[in-house]
């Protein structure tokens, strides 16, 4: 297992949460983002390597690095080398095993499926066996990890899943355009009606109370609507810093794509 190579397109939280659980399994992981990525669970992301060159997540260190060279120096010592490359353009010299799309766009940003030997694309977007090998379902509900060979993941809705009972309300998004600036921390419990950022001068209000699991990174420029942040209705504090059930779950299914793959070869 440690002789194969994985690039995943994306470090987002569910990125991450597949990161983990492949890297767990004795695999190599190479991680490319783009230049100013908007995730908002920073804390399980290892995303956050692009603003703080270094991430370790469940014990999982991830580097930020500049090159090919230093790339292979960091997966030879047992950690996840990240490397900004919104265009997908290392992977060809990568040459990886396996490449996964984990971006998570709902459409697929030119990802192919003779990228690698095994291509996996995660949501909507794909379609496998055609611009993918595998698709794997990402909507929660009884079908989330399951993995497609034939068809696609279920079409985005544009309702967030619900947790805590809580859907649409627990999204936090920018009530204005500009630059973000957090009152809160990521792990605070917050109250509905309270104040959790301010995006220029307008603030930005909690409509649900419970912790606040996801903040999308200081100073950040947002557009008015996006989504820049997430409060947990269930208000358990230690879920903000671990990954995620929907995350491990994607993480296994892609787990399973990937030894289904080396099983057949």
């Amino acid at each position: 297992m440690n002789n194969i190579l994985i690039v995943i397109r994306g470090g987002g939280d569910l990125a991450t949460g597949v990161a983990v659980r492949l890297f767990r399994a004795g695999l190599k992981i190479i991680i490319l983002e783009i230049e100013r990525p908007t995730v908002i669970r920073l804390p399980v992301s290892f995303a956050r390597t692009v603003y703080e060159s270094k991430a370790v997540i469940e014990d999982i260190e991830g580097v930020l690095v500049s090159s090919c060279e230093e790339a292979e120096n960091v997966i030879n010592k047992r950690k996840i080398a990240v490397l900004i490359d919104p265009e997908g353009n290392y992977i060809n010299e990568f040459n990886p095993n396996i490449l996964v799309d984990a971006i998570l766009a709902k459409r697929n940003l030119e990802t192919k499926i003779d990228q690698a030997p095994l291509v996996i694309g995660l949501g909507p977007g794909f379609i496998a066996g055609e611009d993918v090998d595998v698709v794997v379902e990402t909507m929660r509900g009884h079908n989330l990890g399951r993995v497609y060979y034939h068809g696609q993941a279920t079409p985005d809705t544009g309702v967030p899943g619900e947790v805590g009972g809580e859907s649409i309300r627990r999204l936090l998004r920018a009530p204005a355009k500009g630059k973000i600036t957090p009152l809160h921390s990521i792990g605070d419990i917050v109250e509905v009606g309270e104040v959790i950022a301010e995006v220029g001068r307008v603030p930005l209000k909690a409509e649900i109370s419970g912790v606040l699991r996801g903040l999308i990174y200081p100073q950040s420029r947002v557009t008015r609507g996006m989504k820049v942040g997430d409060i947990d209705p269930r208000g358990i504090r230690e879920y903000c810093f671990t990954v995620s059930d929907k995350a491990r779950s994607i993480g296994g299914a892609v787990l399973e794509a990937v030894c289904a793959y080396m099983n057949k070869k």
